[in-house]
């Protein structure tokens, strides 16, 4: 058995271990206000520019046909954009993306499709790594709140290999906000535009959508398609900080509450420790003053 003085090392361990993760948790769940908020701001603006350029990918363009609205046959590689976080202590978070990541990643190569990867985040690139996936970009260090002009280099390489006919679609996973306690993985096609994300928004139609452009349909299709993309990565962020953020939270205050287990259990136990020590310490005295009067 554990010396009392050993006991209330460990003792002393877990309770230094439980303020940092409490500290944790708080600073966890104040940025956690704040990149929801940012969340919530961008969800909107991607959500119906996603309905618009699905409407196009249906739409008959017979002037311009804009490179994202071509669809490759046959494709033989294939672009993915990983957003991940930059640090962990976030729970299951960066794993569950992973893992369905991996399992793209394997029917991909069964049906002999490459994969060509972008890495948005430390987690994410080091993943990509040790499957041996070639990453063509990456950015890291993305701090608190998503800056674009930081990722546009980073997707930029993609959407040119995409123009360039290197890949024949891209993809983009990242974890989705849901709540405070559940962040859902998602893969979705980000280029070339289809149109998927009618099909929970509106019934389909026998007709298929048509627009009067105004200068001209290259004009308009080039700002709107660029801004498509952007919007849709800043989204990703977006989505990805505020799941990072609630997910640490609540992995740091499972923490905190396991060590204050912990800390109640050592206590139980340097009690019954420092009891018995006592108790034989009686028991020799007593001993003791027996023999000598006897």
């Amino acid at each position: 058995m554990p010396s009392t003085k050993e006991i209330r090392g460990k003792i002393k361990s877990v309770q230094n271990t439980r303020k940092i993760t409490k500290a944790m948790e708080m600073v966890a769940a104040s940025k956690m206000r704040k990149a929801q908020d940012r969340m919530f701001q961008a969800r909107p603006y991607g959500d119906k520019i996603r309905v618009i350029s699905s409407h196009l990918a249906r739409a008959n363009v017979t002037d311009y046909k804009h490179p994202f609205l071509v669809q490759h046959e046959g494709a033989k590689r294939v672009g993915l954009i990983l957003v991940s976080t930059d640090k962990g202590l976030a729970g299951a978070l960066n794993t569950n993306i992973q893992r369905l990541i991996l399992q793209r990643i394997k029917t991909w190569t069964e049906q002999g499709i490459g994969v060509d990867a972008t890495a948005i985040g430390n987690k994410g690139y080091g993943f990509l790594q040790r499957l041996g996936v070639p990453v063509i970009s990456q950015v890291t260090q993305l701090g608190d709140r998503p800056i674009l002009d930081n990722l546009i280099g980073a997707i930029a390489v993609q959407i040119e290999a995409f123009k360039e006919g290197k890949v024949d679609a891209v993809y983009l996973a990242y974890s989705r906000f849901v709540n405070a306690m559940k962040q859902e993985p998602v893969v979705e096609q980000l280029l070339p535009l289809t149109d998927e994300h009618l099909s929970a928004n509106e019934p389909q139609r026998k007709y298929s959508w048509d627009y009067i452009y105004e200068p001209d349909a290259k004009t308009v299709l080039d700002e709107l398609l660029k801004r498509y993309v952007e919007a849709l990565i800043y989204q990703a962020v977006a989505e990805n900080m505020a799941s990072e953020q609630s997910a640490r939270m609540v992995a740091m205050k499972a923490a905190s509450d396991n060590a204050k287990k912990l800390i109640d259990e050592l206590q139980l136990v340097y009690n019954k420790t420092r009891q018995a020590g006592i108790t034989t310490e009686l028991t020799e005295i007593v001993g003791g003053a027996a023999a000598v009067s006897s």
